[in-house]
Formats: structure tokens, sequence, C-alpha cells
């Protein structure tokens, strides 16, 4: 037996002993509605916190976790089946290791059964003027208790949060925001959910007050979301965190976030930075990614424009190079980065952006884009080899997309890429081989393969004898796709005489 008194001067204001409950009648439960007390007709009531008691007009906790339902202490199981030790079932409590000295008796006034989901019950005998001025339910439950002259049933989620939050009535708001501190954010969320419930007022008040003033864990966030879903609460500190939950402004006065941090890593000139940033943002914004993109989220439109200015930067600094070939000129008088180094990141952006659009399935366009590339094409013949090698970087990562499935595109824009990019590809392929900068060479040499076998017969024999006669001079400078270039020979020339010889 549990019993609860008001609380007076430096001492605690209940008594506890735990017996079996005493017999009652079982009587039908009621719903209340959530800002009005009601009139009890019947003794037995149960506890809307769950989603089968919403339903009945009482917005109420939603079901919690059964692995969190814990007992405060002792507890008398419903039926007859054994049950887990109460021990192990025992979380964090507000009650202090020694016991409470012995209240009035004289205040205990109303006694209450309280009967866990789990199984568990408990009898309170408590003060009812302390849970009248608290609870506009309790007011009402212990009107109908006072009328029918004994005790009353109450069917709780958990009862060790439901215990713990009436050890809060009898407590001064600081006291109250200690004890929250003591037993941590994911409980007094659930301390939360049962003093809106009971509408007790103070309960709701300080839980909210904590929870403003400290940080979530993600599990924390969202369960304090879900609340936030069933419950409205009208204060200056719901609105904070609210604020933390949310963003309240307009679609059309958000800034294009994603933009701004793509734009920001492309114009880096700190080189790990750079590349811790483009981790962490590509994470964000990849389809596979864990979070919410609703307010990350780049359009293709945003991304052309990125890779636009990288493509100009990229052209000025070409044609920068191509005015002489004396490694001295490589450092110009504005600047003290090497100009290959601001050529290696520029590619480094394109190809960043690339992979970006071939998570989203929009790098169709940018083949076409790269293709048209008249005046890199031009420069490319006329730059130093350790400087035009950076161009066929962005070349390799759109033959591997291809030669791999990644990247699906009609014939037009696979022929035209392969007649301006192939051949800068056989001189480069070289430097690509000493200087990686992550390529796979092999996965390179067997995507070009493939990639060339999506074309026409006619343009695969311009394409592979260009390749045949550059291999026999350079060897292993040359890609090797001899494997593909067996497959385009039986097509060309085995198969189509067996043709001729069917007919």
């Amino acid at each position: 037996m549990k019993r609860w008194s008001r609380r007076k001067p430096r001492r605690r204001a209940w008594c506890c002993s735990f017996a079996i409950p005493p017999s009652s009648p079982e009587l039908t439960s009621i719903s209340k509605s959530p800002h009005k007390a009601q009139p009890f007709p019947k003794r037995s009531v149960s506890v809307p916190n769950s989603p089968q008691s919403a339903k009945s007009g009482f917005p109420i906790v939603g079901r919690i976790d059964p692995r969190r339902i814990l007992s405060p202490g002792r507890v008398s199981p419903i039926d007859s089946d054994p049950t887990p030790s109460v021990s192990q079932l025992r979380s964090p409590s507000f009650r202090a290791p020694s016991p409470p000295p012995v209240a009035d008796a004289a205040a205990l006034d109303v006694k209450l059964k309280l009967r866990g989901k789990n199984g568990g019950s408990m009898v309170m005998e408590v003060d009812s003027e302390v849970l009248e001025a608290n609870s506009e339910v309790f007011a009402g439950l212990i009107a109908d208790c006072k009328r029918g002259g004994g005790g009353a049933t109450m069917e709780v989620e958990n009862l060790g949060v439901f215990s713990d939050t009436i050890e809060l009535m009898f407590e001064d708001d600081g006291c109250i925001t200690k004890k929250l501190i003591n037993v941590g954010v994911f409980r007094s969320i659930d301390i939360l959910e049962v003093s809106a419930g009971i509408m007790f007022t103070k309960g709701v008040r300080c839980c909210l007050k904590y929870l403003e003033a400290v940080p979530w864990t993600e599990e924390e966030e969202e369960k304090l979301r879900s609340l936030f879903t069933r419950f409205e609460f009208d204060d200056a500190t719901t609105r904070d965190i609210l604020g933390r939950l949310y963003l309240h402004d307009s679609v059309d006065s958000r800034p294009n976030v994603a933009q701004q941090l793509v734009r920001s890593i492309t114009t880096s000139e700190d080189a790990n930075a750079r590349t811790e940033m483009k981790s962490l943002v590509k994470g964000l914004l990849c389809k596979s990614s864990v979070y919410e993109k609703n307010h990350l989220d780049l359009s293709k439109e945003d991304l052309f424009t990125v890779c636009d200015s990288c493509l100009s930067s990229l052209i000025s600094l070409f044609e920068e190079a191509s005015d002489t070939m004396r490694p001295e000129s490589l450092i110009t008088k504005d600047t003290n980065k090497p100009l290959i180094e601001r050529i290696s990141r520029q590619v480094d952006n394109i190809n960043w952006l690339l992979e970006i659009m071939l998570d989203g399935q929009v790098a169709e366009d940018f083949v076409d884009v790269w293709a048209r590339q008249e005046k890199l094409i031009k420069m490319h013949d006329v730059t130093s080899p350790m400087i035009r090698y950076e161009l066929s970087r962005v070349s390799a990562i759109l033959f591997v997309a291809m030669g791999t499935r990644k990247l699906q595109c009609p014939l037009e824009a696979r022929s035209g890429l392969l007649q301006a990019w192939f051949g800068p590809m056989l001189l480069d392929f070289g430097w690509l081989q000493r200087c990686k900068k992550g390529l796979d060479m092999k996965a390179l040499e067997e995507a070009m393969g493939q990639t060339l076998l999506t074309l026409p017969l006619k343009q695969q024999y311009v394409l592979f004898m260009e390749w045949f006669r550059h291999f026999s001079r350079h060897g292993t400078e040359c890609p090797n796709m001899g494997k593909a270039f067996q497959i385009w020979w039986r097509r060309s020339f085995l198969r189509s005489s067996e043709a001729v010889e069917s007919r």
C-alpha cells in the first residue's frame, strides 16, 4: 500500500507500504475530455494513454514500448502466471534510498488502485487535495470516489512512469527540475506524455523547460517529434522546442542551402577541408542517405549552374596554360598556387558534381555538355601532357559509368562523347596510369571497350582501328581493349560470314 499526502516543510509527503490490492468491484472504464473535467459515474477508470484509449476522445499518451514497462516498487500480478522479478524491471526512480517518514494518516483519504498493462498492480493512498489541485483528471476521479465511498481502479500503460509523475505533484518546481535531470531526457519525455494526459500543468511546464535547455539524441528527437504531433502546448518554451524540430519559414523564403553548400565547396582553396566537406555533403545529398532531404534537395538546374562555373574556370586555366610550356610559367603573378594544382582542383570539383549527378540519375545531359567542349579539345592538343591528362579524368568517369550500366544515354550522346574524347584518352592513358588519383585502371579499360561495343559496327570499326594503331606503337601506355576488340571482330566478320552462308 502506498500513501500520499500534502507536502509539509522539510519532510516527505508520503508513506509507502505495498500489499495486495484490496478487493473492489470491477467497473467499466470511462473517457474524458482533454480540457474539462467530466463527472465520473463509475469508480473504475482506465487512464487513456494508449492508441485504443485515444479513440474514446481522450488524447493521452500513446503506447509505450513494452521493453520499458517498469514498476517503481513491488507489484501484485493481475493474473496467477509467473512474472519476471520486479528488480529486473526496475528503472531510475525518484525515490530516495531510505524510506520516507510516515505521513499523517488522516490526510490519506483516497485509495487508488493502479493496474499496469504488463500485469503488475499497486495501491496508493493519497492526499486528495494535492491531486485535485494539480490535475483536472484526478479532480474528477477523486470526486467520484468520494461520492461512492471507496477506491478507484486505474489502468495505466507504464506503472513506473505514472508513479514518477504522481510523485512530482508533491514537489516544487526546483525539485522537479532536479529529478528530471537525474532521470534524463528519454524518461522526461515519458513523464511529459503522462503529465499532458492527466493535465498536470506544473509537470508539463517543468518538463518542457528542461527539454528545451538540453541537447537531444536522434532517438530522443524522434520521440519528442512524435509527442508533439499528438499534443498541443500553448507556451513560449514550446515554440522554442518546435523551432528546433521544424523549419517554419515558407518555402519561398528558404535559402537554397544545398546550392550554397556545393558552391562553397567548389570555391574552397583548402584541400583538406574541401575533401572533408565533399564527403559530408555528398552523404547528405545521396539517394541512400538516412536523412530527410526536404530542405537539402539539390535540383538538376542547381548542379549544372555550379558545374558550368567550374567548366568556365577550367577553360580559363587551360588558356593560361597554353600560352607557354615552360615549367616556371606555371606560377602566375596573382596567386601562389601552381597552375597544375588549380586545374586539378577544378577537375576534382567537376568529377564530384558528376558523382552526385550519377547518384541522382541526372548525368545524361552532362554527356552532351562534355562532348561539346570544343575549346578544351583544341587546347588539349597544344597543352603539356602533365596538364592535359586532367581532362581525361572527367572522360574516364563517364566511360566507367556507361560501361558499367550506371549511365544510360542515347546513341547520339555516346557517339559524340567517343568521337570527341576517345583520341585524347588514348594519348593520356599513360599519365593516368602514373597519376591515378583514385581511378581503377582495369575497370576503365574494361568500360571503354564495353562502351565502344554499344555503337553501330561501322563506328566501332573506326574507333577500334584507331585504338589498334595506337596500341601497336605505345603498348602499355595505351589501354588494353583486346577482349572488346575480339568481340567486335567476331560480330563484324565471323557472324557476318555465317549469315551470308546461311542465305
